[in-house]
């Protein structure tokens, strides 16, 4: 089972075990984690499940769609390597991932 590795805003890492197929706002909303809101649920319209990519990593994410591109720009936090987790799907070559959750606008 492949395993994400998530640091919170307070900088404490929890490994987690991620079933492939689900996005990553589910990998940590199931895990208990309470930080991130997803209050759409993953239908890419808050931004309240932003997260910041390791840059290892960043090259073999899918691209960024216009909608995810303009929801971040909203954010007061957004960096090179902010992504929203509902918009990260799990697959094979993701284990190991590590992100870190941004902090609330």
């Amino acid at each position: 089972m492949p395993k994400v590795f998530v640091t919170t805003r307070e900088g404490t890492l929890h490994e987690i075990d991620a079933q492939l197929g689900v996005t990553l706002m589910e990998v940590i909303r199931d895990s208990g984690l309470d930080e991130l809101l997803a209050l759409c649920g993953g239908c890419c319209s808050c931004a309240t499940c932003h997260v910041y990519v390791d840059p290892r990593f960043a090259p073999i994410l899918p691209p960024m769609t216009e909608d995810e591109n303009t929801l971040l720009d909203s954010s007061e936090h957004r960096t090179k390597y902010s992504r929203l987790s509902c918009q990260i799907r799990f697959s094979e070559n993701l284990d190991t991932f590590e992100v870190t959750i941004a902090p609330e606008d």
